[in-house]
């Protein structure tokens, strides 16, 4: 959790973000807990998507432990910056959030499962922010690997933004996009709290129930 000031609320334009660098950062290899390769060859058949739910070490966890989840790994996206470090996107000049990447198998868990497991876990409709958690890094974000995915998360906010609105919530702030480059943290913020069983864990969720997939 971070200091803010003005310039942490707005995206910046592309060319006053950070240079980066152009080979990735160290990070770790291989899951903590499963002790999967964290990237690689993945089943035949598997998918993946980006969710920024705000600080990434709690939604992390959320899905690593989902039946028909292959992997996860906590990462940058959406923004400039290439190979950017936790604290250049903690800077606000990087444009990108912090996000989980979620490796699944379909036939196991449905897209729908995790996109409800999104909407129920955090709030989408701070903008921003998430909590005490203040910065562009920490907005709320599917970026989807596939068309289909795109259609599915737009429908799905579609459903959860009415009812939120019959719960008297406001509007979701959602950034809901196709996935662009996606970057590993660094090692010590794969699987946190895991390795760090007392961690820092900012995310709540709304209390508002979502329907995706199960026709109500």
């Amino acid at each position: 959790m971070h200091a803010f000031n003005n310039d942490k609320l707005t995206l910046p334009a592309p060319d006053a973000a950070l240079a980066g660098r152009p080979d990735p950062i160290s990070t770790a290899t291989h899951h903590f807990v499963s002790g999967r390769a964290l990237e690689g060859d993945i089943p035949k058949g598997a998918e993946w998507v980006l969710f920024g739910m705000g600080c990434f070490w709690g939604a992390e966890r959320l899905f690593w432990s989902l039946p028909g989840v292959w992997v996860t790994s906590v990462g940058y996206a959406g923004g400039v910056t290439p190979n950017p470090t936790y604290e250049e996107v903690c800077s606000g000049r990087t444009g990108h959030a912090e996000v989980v990447k979620v490796v699944f198998l379909p036939q196991e868990l449905p897209f729908g499962a995790l996109l409800a497991r999104f909407w129920e876990n955090h709030d989408p409709t701070q903008g921003m922010r998430q909590g005490n958690d203040i910065g562009t890094q920490y907005r709320s974000a599917i970026l989807a690997a596939s068309d289909a995915q795109l259609a599915a998360a737009q429908e799905s906010a579609r459903d959860y933004g009415a009812r939120l609105a019959r719960a008297g919530l406001g509007a979701i702030t959602t950034e809901i996009g196709r996935a662009g480059p996606y970057y590993l943290a660094e090692e010590y913020h794969q699987q946190y709290l895991a390795r760090n069983p007392q961690g820092y864990c900012g995310i709540s969720g709304t209390g508002v129930a979502c329907a995706v997939g199960t026709g109500a």
